[in-house]
């Protein structure tokens, strides 16, 4: 079957940001814009196609990732509008993960967030080529200039700037292209087409600098711009185009672009910068992949004729369709109907239907090729960052990694009926989102599910009881507190057990040291000469696994440890790998607390922005709050605080923020990294422990 639409005129987009730069607005106007859609959806009204959840409707934010596809210029371009709240930030983790390249929206009077930051990040450590919009150009304060100075300090990027505006604040009203050498007027109606007009006579001169400036520039990236701007050949807009679009495919640089969404400006403008300098398929290296059965490493081409390969990088419970898995298509075609292989699990998978998402609504196709971007049903198996492929073909594409939960919270269902709901709602949820766990707690019998945060905890509680109709207790937010070991330790472990018939032997020797901060658990196998066999060796990691996940004296999880296996013993009648697994345990027990443990807390980046005449109340609650501030940068009346907080202080903080600021005060949080409790805590914490047991 041809295709409809090339390779080179497919864009796979993602509109990324801080929460309320009004990437949801944009993605409604370029909807509107692009035919998709007949009527436009506004955030403050909660009738928005792409933020179609309730829960986003009731806050106006976007808390799920939601993809669409629309047709611009011959192109066919698939969305992904993502979140902006950093409790979400795993929405934008797998977007990001299967997209091609990305719009960033900054507000043009914030200019660059703390959040800001972290998509920056996100997109940074896939290679995600991007263009920059500078939303919000109406707004009192907004300022481009002081924009692009963020985005190379704070972003340490190169922005190319290629529009500038036409008027500012509330009389902003067009747009000059700097490559053309032309402005373009708006007048604000949403059906009005650009109007094409001089550049009037005051901004002449300076769009003739700043033109200059934008060459200068690409010369001393693109050859063929440095050899004509030597020889004095002019320079037009085509191959400035030309240049830009091979800057930003080779993440050199970034065009900026400017407008006002809301007002229904400059948005035609940015989808004509999508497909002028966001990559295609084609564009993007060969896809690296591993072979299933031998680790060899290969690439999978962007065609239609090489073998399927496809990551799923999403998992949806549609309550009128069933299960959906989105799937990024990297290589290959695949029916509607097709036996497929899932590589990651080494299970055969049937895809029933194939559908191209609108949001919560859908278009059904019968197959999907190369670049597609396709939810599919009939997928039991199959689940976030897994690699689907044919199965004479297998193999493996990189996953996805996700941040660990840092706040937990114990859920308790009133009715036996509650119970099996419940134990429903938390699979189907923890299915949709990487960042979400479920756990059961042996010494209270509860049921604790963990999060990035509170607004993300309060989501997964308010669609619990609200969509799922469950009825249940819930406890107060807890933080995710963890354990270590400062040093090197060894320790012996012996299960004997004699009951009449056939006992339990295992016995096993261990040492356990540090690793660094995010190092996990590593187990090292040194014994020699075959003195366990392997099912033992494996039993016993199982063994030191659970004692991690069961806590250390204080009762939290361990991490950050190596742990070496050098010794042990097993008996010919009597050993069995649940001997040995209870030796590891024992063993990894004895040895942690050999090790001097101590307690780590999740601190997390905090930044306030408040009016100056709050500055030092502000300050001084931060400070009582054992925050370190980093910066306190002051613009006009303004001030911007950032600063590192330990998690447990911020509980509640929003509503103590308003009341130390007469509400005028905004903040954003996100997590930064564990660090050892302060020893007077730690100790506090220790004697809770040992009073509980």
């Amino acid at each position: 079957m041809p295709r409809s639409y090339p390779l080179d005129h497919i864009r796979n987009i993602g509109i990324i940001a801080h929460i309320d730069a009004g990437k949801t607005t944009v993605t409604e106007r370029v909807l509107y814009y692009t035919g998709k859609t007949y009527k436009i959806g506004e955030v403050h009204d909660g009738t928005t196609v792409m933020d179609w959840m309730e829960q986003e409707r009731q806050r106006g934010i976007t808390i799920t990732a939601a993809a669409t596809t629309c047709y611009w210029k011959e192109h066919r371009v698939n969305i992904i509008d993502t979140p902006g709240h950093v409790d979400f930030t795993a929405e934008v983790e797998r977007s990001l993960r299967v997209l091609d390249g990305g719009v960033v929206v900054f507000d043009a009077v914030a200019g660059v967030e703390a959040q800001s930051e972290t998509v920056w990040r996100q997109a940074d450590k896939y290679g995600v080529p991007r263009i920059c919009f500078i939303n919000k150009m109406d707004r009192v304060g907004a300022d481009l200039f002081r924009c692009l100075s963020m985005i190379e300090e704070r972003l340490h990027s190169r922005p190319f700037l290629v529009q500038l505006p036409l008027g500012n604040e509330d009389s902003f009203y067009g747009i000059i292209d700097i490559l053309e050498n032309k402005a373009w007027a708006f007048d604000g109606n949403i059906n009005s087409i650009p109007k094409e007009i001089d550049i009037p006579e005051a901004e002449r001169e300076k769009a003739i600098r700043f033109r200059q400036a934008l060459i200068e520039k690409l010369a001393e990236e693109d050859d063929h711009i440095m050899s004509a701007y030597l020889e004095g050949v002019n320079i037009d807009g085509d191959d400035i185009t030309t240049a830009l679009r091979k800057i930003t495919l080779a993440n050199k640089g970034i065009p900026v672009l400017c407008g006002s969404a809301l007002r229904n400006k400059g948005v035609r403008l940015l989808l004509d910068a999508v497909v002028d300098y966001l990559p295609s398929p084609l564009d993007m290296p060969p896809v690296m992949a591993v072979r299933v059965k031998t680790d060899e490493k290969v690439t999978r081409a962007a065609s239609d004729e090489v073998p399927f390969a496809a990551l799923a990088f999403k998992v949806v419970a549609d309550p009128f369709v069933g299960r959906l898995v989105y799937l990024r298509v990297y290589s290959g075609r695949v029916k509607a109907g097709a036996q497929i292989f899932n590589s990651t699990r080494g299970k055969k998978e049937r895809i029933g239907r194939l559908m191209l998402m609108h949001a919560n609504r859908y278009e059904e196709v019968s197959e999907a090729d190369t670049g597609a971007i396709v939810a599919a049903m009939g997928l039991k198996e199959t689940f976030t960052g897994d690699t689907l492929s044919e199965a004479t073909q297998q193999v493996v594409l990189e996953s996805i990694r996700f941040p660990e939960p840092v706040l937990s919270v114990a859920i308790e269902p009133k009715t036996k009926t509650d119970r099996d709901k419940m134990g429903d709602a938390l699979q189907k949820l923890a299915e949709e989102d990487p960042t979400f766990r479920v756990t059961y707690n042996e010494e209270t019998g509860q049921t604790v599910i963990s999060g990035m945060g509170e607004l993300h905890v309060e989501v997964i509680i308010s669609r619990l009881l609200g969509e799922y109709k469950v009825l249940a207790k819930v406890g107060n937010p807890r933080v995710a507190y963890k354990e270590t070991i400062t040093s090197s330790a060894k320790a012996e472990g012996r299960f004997i057990r004699q009951s009449g018939g056939r006992g339990q032997y295992g016995h096993v020797c261990i040492e356990m040291e540090p690793l660094g901060r995010g190092g996990g658990f590593q187990f090292v196998d040194k014994t020699k000469g075959g003195i366990l066999s392997k099912p033992f060796i494996q039993a016993t990691e199982n063994g030191i696994k659970e004692a991690m996940e069961t806590g250390g004296s204080a009762g939290y999880q361990v991490v950050d440890v190596q742990v070496c296996l050098y010794d042990g013993s097993y008996h010919e009648v009597d050993s069995s790998e649940l001997a040995f697994k209870m030796a590891g345990s024992l063993a990894f027990k004895k040895g942690f607390d050999r090790a001097h443990p101590i307690i780590l807390e999740p601190i997390m980046k905090l930044e306030i922005i408040t009016p100056g005449q709050f500055l030092g109340d502000v300050v001084g609650d931060v400070s009582s709050r054992r925050g370190h501030i980093d910066l306190i940068e002051t613009r006009g009346e303004t001030s911007t605080i950032r600063c590192k907080i330990p998690l447990a202080e911020t509980f509640g903080y929003t509503t103590i923020l308003r009341s130390l600021t007469q509400g005028r005060a905004t903040h954003s949080m996100e997590f930064y990294q564990y660090r050892e409790l302060p020893m007077e805590l730690a100790k506090d914490f220790r004697d809770k422990a040992i009073g509980r047991k």
